[in-house]
């Protein structure tokens, strides 16, 4: 079973990073990034800050402790949210 940051990769078929992303869900990406958002930049790093901006547009944070906590956004919102800002940033190039 894939963690957020993984899904995020192994559907946008970047198999290549799933080891390194093994460590970076339930919080544990760097600077405690919302996994699934950390897989995204990973996936297009060259388009990493507009995901950001556009994730924390729509879910009120990038860090996952906030995301659990005073915003309760389930996972499952983030990996969704996640891949729909990827598929746009990605047909934005």
């Amino acid at each position: 079973m894939y963690n957020c940051a993984q899904t995020i990769c192994a559907a946008f078929g970047r198999e290549d990073l799933l080891e390194a992303m093994k460590s970076c869900g339930g919080g544990r990406a760097p600077e405690g990034t919302c996994g699934a958002l950390y897989g995204a930049m990973q996936v297009a790093p060259e388009r990493a800050e507009e995901l950001k901006t556009a994730f924390c547009a729509a879910t009120g944070a990038t860090q996952c402790n906030q995301l659990k906590g005073e915003h309760r956004v389930p996972c499952q919102t983030c990996v969704r949210t996640a891949a729909e800002l990827l598929i746009a940033n990605l047909g934005a190039k």
